[in-house]
């Protein structure tokens, strides 16, 4: 692990695809653990963990040590979570960890119930299947039988959301996406509009999903909003409410400040970062409105993967997805109140994600938790302010909630206010906005190409954050501050990198 360490966050690991697929080196002959292990550790060490403080790419950050231990103990126990024959006391400990994150996430609820999946695009397919299944009731066996159904997401949502339309027979093109305002939070006015507009056209809708967290911006809706207006909506046309489902697979970690302190601070977190987490916990209690929730524990958790979970609010949502025991005979044992596979889209589920979550959650505790989350929230207050000191700056998401920073650096000289105003209000003809972009990506270039990968973050670029102004994608620079040890002189050090570009 101490080698783990040297790693930065710029080293460029070597690969062959085609040598990889013309050397398969299978052993005709029996062979021993140095053989094994002579196998894979080149590429165990071609891989990088994440482990530098220099990594601000994305949503993805190192996995903890007390994770590690409850993923050994997984794997040297090998359990299949399908039914307890197979696991015994492992699915008692998928149903404990659970509980857990659904007492976290809900802020208390007396009958949730859920499973850890491969993955955020299948938790949330979950819920997509769950509100068909709601909507027509026969869809498991007879498919949609020409049923007209629409999914509405935001625009800043992950774009696994088309997967799971397309997957689930819905059909991409009915996938009903709903601009942001300039904080990625679903517009609540065009979400009534196009509800009331699918409604009248009769067509149904199985499912709203919505964001807490988005990828990039780390966009926020408001989920309490949006139970109202689907259930206004739904009675006033005599249609099914929709099932409301909760993106949260990068944001679910900021609930862990719901019990924070603000009056004693014990950590001394600043007015600024005062004010996020006021803010926070009003969009937080908002999801005790959701009937089901994804989140991502090898995220913000700091876990090993696969570590998604899919939570629904009331454990009797899930006889949606019910099978009978005629259709898994080889499960005669099975009980529907501990045995997932009464209704999981997988039969051979992995252990890791019970194991990772609850070695973490005690290893780390709630207070280990709330110092992590919020030293996030910090780093990303400060990159915020001393880009907000270079005229030739802009931060795009000044009104989101997380550890994710977009900003635009464009040449010296130039106002990024000035030209972001007259972008947002419709003043930059397709040639100049165009140009501007370019200048953004080029200087973006230009810096990943000189950065002394010894001391220089490694940021990431994205060309769409998730507001999109009369339609236009707007490109930018992205930092994350998902690694507990990206500290002040990162920040400093990415300011300098900007200043000398």
């Amino acid at each position: 692990m101490a080698a783990e360490e040297t790693i930065t966050a710029s080293d460029l690991m070597s690969r062959n695809y085609d040598t990889a697929q013309s050397n398969p080196e299978i052993h005709y002959i029996p062979g021993n653990l140095k053989d094994a292990r002579d196998a894979i550790f080149p590429y165990f060490w071609g891989t990088d963990g994440w482990s530098s403080k220099l990594h601000m790419e994305n949503v993805k950050g190192p996995a903890n040590y007390a994770s590690l231990i409850g993923s050994i103990a997984c794997l040297l126990k090998n359990p299949n979570l399908c039914v307890d024959t197979y696991s015994q006391r492992s699915n008692e400990l998928e149903l404990k960890a659970i509980t857990a994150l659904a007492n976290l996430v809900f802020y208390h609820t007396d009958n949730p119930w859920g499973v850890f999946t491969m993955g955020g695009t299948i938790s949330n397919m979950y819920g997509g299947k769950i509100g068909i299944e709601k909507i027509h009731p026969d869809a498991m066996k007879k498919g949609l039988q020409g049923i007209k159904m629409a999914g509405i997401v935001s625009e800043a949502a992950h774009y696994s959301n088309e997967t799971l339309a397309g997957w689930l027979g819905l059909g991409t093109d009915n996938l009903h996406s709903i601009p942001t305002d300039s904080s990625c939070s679903m517009n609540l006015n065009l979400l009534d509009e196009k509800i009331e507009n699918l409604y009248n056209e009769k067509i149904y809708i199985p499912f709203v999903i919505a964001t807490f967290g988005s990828t990039d911006a780390f966009g926020i809706d408001d989920i309490a909003a949006i139970r109202k207006i689907i259930e206004d909506k739904s009675s006033k046309h005599n249609m099914p409410v929709p099932q409301l489902h909760v993106d949260a697979a990068a944001g679910w970690s900021l609930c862990f400040l719901n019990e924070y302190n603000i009056e004693q601070n014990e950590f001394a977190l600043s007015h600024d970062v005062i004010s996020v987490v006021e803010r926070l916990r009003q969009f937080s209690m908002g999801i005790q409105h959701a009937d089901s929730i994804t989140l991502d524990f090898h995220k913000m958790g700091w876990g090993h993967y696969p570590s998604s979970a899919f939570i629904v609010y009331n454990r009797d949502d899930l006889k949606y997805l019910f099978r009978t025991m005629e259709q898994i005979p080889y499960f005669s044992e099975a009980d529907y109140r501990h045995d997932p596979a009464m209704f999981t889209l997988e039969t051979s589920r992995p252990g890791i994600g019970p194991y990772s979550v609850m070695a973490s959650l005690n290893g780390i505790g709630l207070k280990g938790y709330q110092i992590l989350v919020a030293h996030s929230l910090e780093m990303t207050s400060l990159l915020r302010k001393k880009l907000s000191n270079l005229e030739y700056c802009k931060v795009l998401n000044e009104g989101c909630m997380g550890p994710s920073v977009v900003f635009w650096v464009l040449p010296k000289g130039r106002d990024a206010e000035q030209i972001y105003n007259k972008l947002i209000n419709n003043e930059l003809s397709e040639k100049e906005y165009t140009r501007y972009f370019g200048e953004i990506q080029r200087l973006f270039e230009k810096r990943k190409n000189s950065i002394d990968p010894a001391i220089d973050a490694s940021l990431s670029f994205t060309t769409s954050m998730g507001y999109n102004p009369m339609g236009i994608s707007i490109p930018a620079w992205k930092g994350v501050f998902f690694n507990p040890k990206t500290d002040e002189n990162v920040v400093k050090q990415i300011i300098k990198s900007i200043e000398e570009l």
